[in-house]
């Protein structure tokens, strides 16, 4: 023992904390630790999410975890294990006594104490197991899915397929900065995947497969018998039908190559010009506005973000950015583009047939499902790309599971409906789930809780939710982005709740739909107190 842990430390005394309560506490000078009260019973768990280190403190503790405030990644308080994401790794879990005197004695283990983050233990490849599970997909959806399998005991061979050159890494992060490394986004490094026998093929393509058989064709003119197969190839950015699409400067956001790409091409003459309002257009602008020429966002929309966010916030949103010295042209559109001689854009035509000086066109526009590959393999795909699963993850053809992006699955907040959700943080934890099932006999259900965020010239935005809306409700001060909005159904159920400089509001929001409950228009209308209904989590939770 004393060779694995610490010598225990006195952090604090029982009743320090009250029933369902969970607070921060020095280990030593340079450890912090959150301890936790619930049901009587002390835990004690890192104090930093994994993720990008939110005090968790300051987040949501629900039935046993804790939710981090900034993002909603999950971490159990009794073994400090990653349930939710974003994120990869684990929290440190500590040994707790309490002594008759109510002191909270710790113990940590000592390789703990050298980082905030933990990896969940992993099995490694044992050669005299056959299985082949394949992953088609080097998204973040594929590598928690990879991730998981080895956690879970699956001992054989696990082969992901990665389009890119790149290890699996954080697509989020390539939007919203100019001078992002591969190396400081990749979620792991080649030695891990070596270390636990992890196959990554890499610059590869599936580019046929047939269930009946189990083969994957691919790219590089070899076959992969599977016996399991995890498909999760996302999404591809599409550009609109509009003349000059083709011309040299006319690009797209979604992988790190594109972002290369436009950097090589900013300089401060370069008139940059971004269409539509969504968040790749949004974060795109911001992030080149202070070094070039000048910025023009398009969008057909009378404000950005419309559909997600409503007109009240959309508006302001458009004000935050005009602040911000970004041109923006809202209600309208391009219907050409114009280039030189040598086929580099230099002009933009609009819809009313305004022209605008243009040397790189951003376009943040759509995408479309990467299943054009699975035609004819067995697997039915619905018209518009998207393959159903069931609550498992699992397809209608045995032995294969479908997440991420091209997943048409049950989302748990919206009672159960399913939908094709691009969220970075639920395609991870599609990943995990797949595994899960793929790994062992004992099913775990998807209990989807979308969580979207974003950075807008340092203000962030956190969502989280999901399904139609008739009606927004802002509390809050909206003119100084410290607001809470409320998006409400016909049937006055809350849908979805969004933030700006309100943590953990959001995540308490994730929180409760996570438990099943609901959140109606009259939960909001307390006299004195509209957070009222936070205080549900402390509640039981009831049937439902």
């Amino acid at each position: 023992m004393s060779e694995e842990y610490t010598d225990a430390v006195a952090v604090c005394n029982v009743n320090d904390l009250q029933e369902h309560d969970m607070k921060q506490f020095n280990f030593d000078e340079n450890t912090k630790v959150l301890v936790v009260k619930q049901n009587n019973q002390i835990k004690a768990v890192g104090s930093k999410c994994t993720h990008y280190g939110a005090p968790l403190h300051t987040g949501v503790l629900g039935d046993g975890r804790v939710r981090c405030p900034w993002h909603g990644a999950c971490f159990n308080i009794d073994t400090g294990d990653i349930e939710d994401f974003p994120g990869l790794d684990s929290l440190p879990c500590f040994k707790v006594d309490v002594e008759k005197d109510g002191q909270v004695m710790l113990r940590a283990k000592r390789k703990d104490l050298e980082s905030s983050r933990r990896l969940k233990n992993m099995v490694k490849r044992d050669p005299k197991n056959h299985l082949c599970y394949v992953i088609i997909g080097g998204g973040p959806a594929g590598a928690v899915c990879s991730e998981t399998l080895r956690q879970e005991g699956f001992t054989g061979r696990i082969v992901m397929i990665c389009k890119e050159e790149y290890l699996p890494y954080d697509r989020v992060k390539i939007s919203k900065s100019s001078e992002i490394k591969i190396e400081t986004i990749q979620f792991r490094k080649h030695e891990f995947y070596d270390e636990y026998g992890i196959e990554t093929l890499m610059s590869t393509e599936a580019t046929k497969v047939d269930c009946e058989t189990k083969t994957v064709y691919l790219s590089n003119d070899t076959t992969l018998k599977y016996d399991k197969m995890f498909i999760a190839t996302g999404c591809s950015a599409s550009k609109p039908p509009i003349k000059g699409v083709d011309l040299k400067g006319v690009v797209v956001v979604r992988e790190f190559e594109d972002v290369q790409q436009i950097s090589k091409m900013i300089k401060p003459e370069v008139n940059v010009v971004c269409l539509g309002s969504s968040f790749i257009a949004l974060e795109s602008a911001q992030n080149w506005v202070k070094k070039v020429k000048s910025v023009t966002v398009i969008s057909r929309t009378e404000f950005p973000l419309m559909a997600s966010f409503g007109s009240a916030i959309g508006e302001r949103v458009l004000r935050l950015f005009r602040d911000q010295g970004v041109n923006m042209v809202m209600s309208s559109g391009i219907v050409e583009a114009i280039g030189d001689s040598n086929n580099k854009v230099t002009e933009v035509v609009l819809s009313d047939g305004t022209k605008l000086p243009c040397d790189i066109l951003i376009m943040g526009t759509g995408s479309r499902f990467n299943t054009k590959f699975l035609v004819g393999s067995g697997l039915p795909i619905n018209a518009n790309g998207s393959i159903d699963s069931d609550m498992y993850l699992k397809s209608l053809v045995d032995d294969v599971y479908v997440g991420g992006d091209i997943v048409n699955a049950p989302v748990f907040a919206n009672n159960n409906q399913r939908a094709t959700i691009g969220h970075y943080q639920l395609a991870q934890y599609h990943g995990r789930i797949a595994a899960i099932n793929m790994a062992s006999n004992a099913a775990q259900e998807l209990r989807a809780v979308p969580f979207f965020f974003t950075m807008l010239f340092g203000k962030g935005f956190r969502y989280s939710g999901y399904g139609s809306y008739a009606d927004v409700v802002i509390e809050g001060d909206l003119e100084n982005l410290k607001f809470v909005a409320y998006f409400i159904d016909n049937q006055d159920k809350v849908v979805a709740v969004a933030s700006c400089g309100r943590d953990p509001i959001v995540a308490q929001f994730a929180e409760l739909q996570s438990q099943g409950r609901k959140l109606h228009r009259s939960d909001l209308q307390h006299p004195n107190d509209p957070i009222a209904w936070t205080k549900l989590l402390k509640e039981p939770v009831k049937c439902f």
